[in-house]
């Protein structure tokens, strides 16, 4: 089994349980190829970069990802206690939950459907893509030393289409039922933590609202139409018939956004949207939102605008009636943070970029990847806690945060000085022949 550095192997060693003792003897040179792998993360090019090509027992390393017993739930369950652990030992969970495409091509990808692409599309344009779609939910958590707060992936489920589904004779589940069950299963293993669940419009719906409020609190969008009622009137004495679920019917937020004799109140955001410091007005009540045939969910509503114009009004939701309006706008905004994460897995991580076609391969191998960003942040958090530097600056470049970038390059170069053999410090560090030979294949077939 290959040995890796120590940093590394203190994280990696809590998951040993997961998995057989012949599988687990692979395990270490996986997670180190699709470290070190630039471009495309395959099996086979996790094999090249760790000298392991001309292995004629290639196979079994296929048969971690397609064949092998493991759970990726348990994985994730260990993966957010590490990540717990190391950035947040108390207070509430702030978790961000959206859903990202993986672009897939070839018809034996079965889970695959088509959605409209997120990035090529606009308001006059609609762009589909053949893709599988994946619901993530991510730690939100403000790291000391890169200054900010990411969004550390731990929980990631497949979301087939409503076709594949009906292909194969299964229940069809919405994205709010993936969420609903994922923010379920997260209560369930911290039963003592208070959460809080930031999401997109998406997830503005009231099932899943009504489902979720007793375990979490739901920050996310509100329509400016949505239809608000005060809370019921108590019943008389000896009243006969079926309760009523509201009162009466408040105005919409868009009339409330009209109204000049609405009165609004400045506040100072200190992050908003990639600016510092920036001053909005809002306006915040309690109401019960209520569509027929679906149950009423009491939530705190925040209508926001822009003095200076620059953005359209928007209209936020919270299921905690007591939560303050700014902590409100605060949970929110942090919901950014997933964008920059989908595309350094994207760009870094070699996600879009895998062949395996397999149902369990397809299952297992985008999760994995996305827990390996939170799984090198935990490692570079043990290098940069050491007074290390953190980030790669030139004349022209003054760089002063670190981003994933940076938190990559240092595991990868603890791995290869792991792989020099010189004995001390005092020595002249002697690079193997083969170490080089392999280094210059990396960077020549480098895309």
């Amino acid at each position: 089994m290959l040995v890796l550095p120590a940093a590394i192997m203190v994280h990696l060693a809590p998951f040993a349980p997961l998995f057989t003792r012949p599988t687990w003897r692979h395990i270490p040179l996986l997670v180190a190829g699709a470290i070190l792998a630039p471009g495309r993360r395959m099996v086979s090019s996790i094999l090249r970069v760790t000298g392991h090509g001309d292995d004629a027992a290639f196979t079994t390393y296929h048969r971690v990802l397609n064949r092998a017993v493991w759970s990726s739930l348990a994985a994730s369950r260990i993966l957010l206690g590490l990540l717990i652990a190391a950035f947040a030992p108390e207070g509430p969970l702030v978790l961000g939950i959206d859903e990202t495409l993986e672009r897939r091509r070839g018809p034996k990808v079965a889970a695959a459907g088509l959605y409209r692409d997120p990035v090529r599309s606009s308001h006059e344009y609609f762009v589909k893509v053949r893709a599988l779609r994946w619901v993530c939910l991510t730690l939100l958590v403000p790291l000391p030393w890169a200054k900010r707060t990411w969004a550390l992936p731990f929980l990631t489920a497949l979301a087939p289409s409503e076709r594949y589904a009906a292909s194969r004779g299964l229940r069809h589940k919405t994205i709010t039922d993936w969420a609903r069950q994922m923010v379920r299963i997260v209560q369930r293993w911290c039963p003592s933590r208070r959460l809080v669940v930031v999401g997109d419009t998406s997830y503005a719906v009231l099932e899943f609202l009504a489902a979720t409020r007793s375990v979490a609190t739901i920050v996310t969008r509100l329509r400016l139409d949505a239809r608000l009622f005060t809370p019921p009137p108590p019943r008389a004495p000896k009243q006969t018939g079926r309760p009523r679920l509201v009162g009466n019917r408040l105005p919409t937020l868009a009339t409330r956004l009209s109204d000049p004799a609405t009165c609004w109140t400045p506040l100072t955001i200190p992050l908003w949207y990639g600016t510092t410091n920036r001053t909005i007005e809002i306006v915040s009540e309690t109401a019960i939102w209520y569509s027929t045939g679906l149950p009423p969910v009491p939530v705190r509503w925040v209508l926001i605008r822009d003095p200076a114009g620059t953005f359209p009004a928007q209209a936020l939701l919270c299921t905690d009636l007591d939560a303050a309006p700014a902590q409100i706008v605060a949970w929110f905004v942090l919901r950014w943070q997933m964008e920059p994460t989908f595309h350094a897995v994207r760009a870094h991580l070699g996600v879009e970029t895998g062949r395996g076609w397999s149902e369990k391969t397809i299952r297992r191998t985008t999760p994995a990847l996305l827990g390996l960003f939170s799984f090198v942040t935990l490692v570079a958090h043990v290098h940069w806690s050491r007074g290390e530097p953190l980030v790669r600056s030139a004349a022209w470049y003054h760089k002063t945060e670190p981003t994933f970038v940076d938190a990559l390059a240092v595991v990868r170069r603890s791995l290869w000085q792991g792989f020099q053999t010189s004995p001390s410090t005092d020595d002249p560090r002697i690079l193997p022949r083969a170490l080089a030979d392999r280094l210059c294949e990396m960077l020549c077939y480098a895309a």
